[in-house]
């Protein structure tokens, strides 16, 4: 069990197994007072003092204001005061989040509501190069800040009496350390926000507010007061994952060859990380007489990637909506409920907006959306990849299987892509039709000319299938199983971090993984390509 794990000074993530910190309490006692200390989960055997020549290496705005000045501030207030008194970053910007928060206090009065905030201080007219996440009594204290030198993100967190440096943006995708510490959330080494589309369920935003009792302290907060909505975190956040991004390429991409190229083609052919997406529509208002229900355009397909980077002329004018009365009828057939343990809370219903999902994550989109920009990946060869299975947006054993063709050592940029293809294809001539190989190497075929028209053609004949089955009784039924399959693929990520953030169904866990086919029916998952 990693030193994140451990600790005390963390979220209280529900929805994981409770970890033992007696361990932890112990290793807190060996921390040195007034020394910034390195813990890498996955390199680091513990928390160790860190060297004055690494200290002094870091230029971010933690390490310059406060670790490199002898300060070590235990609380938000203490890190944003710090600022303010060194007037750094002076620009400042105050978010909240509860999965809880749109449950009435009157409702439930024993349930933690286990509100966050995050805090963001910018330089004027620049986009924010810190940004803190904490509780409003500072049981944790976490902070990730842009090194302009080393142009990564640094992460640190309070573990009492100092302050520990957890990694950094190349941290995550180092193999010793991905997937832990931090980096079971900053898959990618960036920011997160897991909701990062409208209506950004549990957020304070123009879509909903957060419900405190009226006596609640925490009303007379200064940062609750300024609390403003999530329309503009979702920004913040793809500005921030951008910035990282560029600064990757840029790193990995010299004199012609490309390193690691398989840690970039994973966010092509894999699912490295996800956000969450739902329709904007409060679950407890749709009725059987409600209007249509319109399912989240991330359930169906990529259509950020394909439709509005790599350009496919889809002209189909609607996203496929299902009859409010089936939606309504599935929540009961279903057993939908809001569900946590920790709190012995139960109560019928789906989320606060109806249909949460998992869709394909900004984070992976955005290197794909660079990698084409700059030339380095030819959008052809990104829609072929992107077309396999592509009615599985998420968790698709098909389109990961083509990982097999990456080359993991460095290659030319010239021709990396195009050497990729040939390998694939060859190997289609000696297996199915149905294979992911197969279906690539058909995409692949496709002239230069045409493949953007052919592929419409394909999401529109699909999305108008789809559209006519999800009104009947069995496809929508069919629809919620899958969702549901794809809920549970998520959950078993450490980013699923809070019990209510989805609904907890009568579905059996050990239920076979779900596909979505072209033709619009849903069937056991395969590795192979779209039937």
């Amino acid at each position: 069990m990693c030193l994140w794990d451990r600790t005390p000074e963390r979220r209280r993530a529900t929805a994981w197994p409770t970890a033992a910190t007696a361990a932890a309490a112990d290793e807190h006692g060996r921390l040195e007072r007034g020394t910034l200390h390195r813990g890498v989960s996955g390199v680091d055997q513990g928390p160790v003092p860190m060297s004055a020549d690494d200290l002094a290496g870091l230029k971010d705005p933690m390490a310059a204001v406060f670790f490199q000045q002898g300060q070590w501030p235990m609380t938000l207030e203490d890190v944003l005061d710090g600022l303010t008194r060194a007037d750094a970053l002076p620009v400042q910007c105050v978010y909240m989040i509860s999965e809880a928060g749109q449950i009435t206090p009157d409702e439930a009065p024993g349930l933690r509501r286990d509100l966050r905030f995050a805090v963001t201080r910018a330089a004027p007219g620049a986009d924010p190069d810190l940004l803190v996440s904490s509780d409003p009594d500072s049981a944790f204290l976490q902070v990730a800040a842009w090194d302009p030198a080393a142009q990564v993100f640094n992460y640190y967190m309070r573990i009492s009496p100092t302050w520990v440096w957890t990694g950094n943006s190349w941290s995550a995708l180092a193999p010793e350390s991905r997937g832990k510490g931090c980096f079971d959330s900053h898959v990618n080494g960036s920011v997160v926000m897991k909701e990062l589309r409208q209506p950004w369920s549990n957020w304070q935003s123009m879509a909903a507010t957060i419900q405190l009792p009226p006596d609640d302290p925490l009303r007379d907060n200064p940062l609750y007061q300024r609390v403003i909505g999530a329309e503009r975190l979702e920004l913040t956040v793809k500005g921030l994952v951008s910035r990282w991004t560029t600064a990757r390429l840029a790193a990995v991409v010299d004199d012609g060859m490309v390193r690691h190229p398989d840690h970039l083609l994973r966010q092509l052919f894999t699912t490295t990380t996800v956000n969450l997406a739902s329709t904007s529509t409060q679950s407890t208002t749709v009725g059987p007489d409600s209007g249509d229900l319109v399912l989240p355009l991330g359930f169906w397909l990529n259509a950020d990637a394909l439709i509005n980077d790599l350009g496919l002329p889809v002209s189909a004018e609607t996203v496929p909506a299902a009859p409010a009365s089936l939606y309504a009828d599935s929540l009961a057939a279903f057993g939908f409920r809001l569900q946590e343990r920790a709190s012995d809370f139960s109560r019928q219903g789906d989320t606060f907006f109806a249909f949460v999902i998992p869709e394909a994550a900004h984070e992976d989109n955005d290197v794909v959306r660079q990698l084409v920009a700059q030339g380095l990946v030819p959008a052809r060869f990104a829609a072929c990849a992107l077309m396999v299975d592509f009615t599985n947006p998420v968790f698709s054993p098909a389109r990961s299987h083509l990982m097999t063709y990456v080359p993991t050592e460095p290659v030319p940029a010239s021709a990396w892509c195009t050497d990729i293809a040939a390998a694939i294809v060859a190997a289609a001539a000696t297996l199915p039709a149905d294979s992911p190989e197969g279906e690539f190497a058909r995409n692949w075929s496709l002239p230069e000319a045409r493949w953007r028209s052919v592929f419409a053609e394909r999401v529109d004949a699909y999305l108008e299938k789809a559209a006519a089955r999800i009104r009947t009784t069995s496809g929508f039924r069919d629809c919620t199983r899958l969702a549901e399959s794809r809920r549970r693929a998520f959950q078993a990520m450490k980013l699923n971090e809070f019990e209510l953030t989805l609904p907890t169904t009568d579905i059996p866990a050990d239920a076979p993984p779900l596909r979505m086919n072209e033709d619009g029916t849903v069937t056991a998952q395969t590795d192979g390509g779209s039937p």
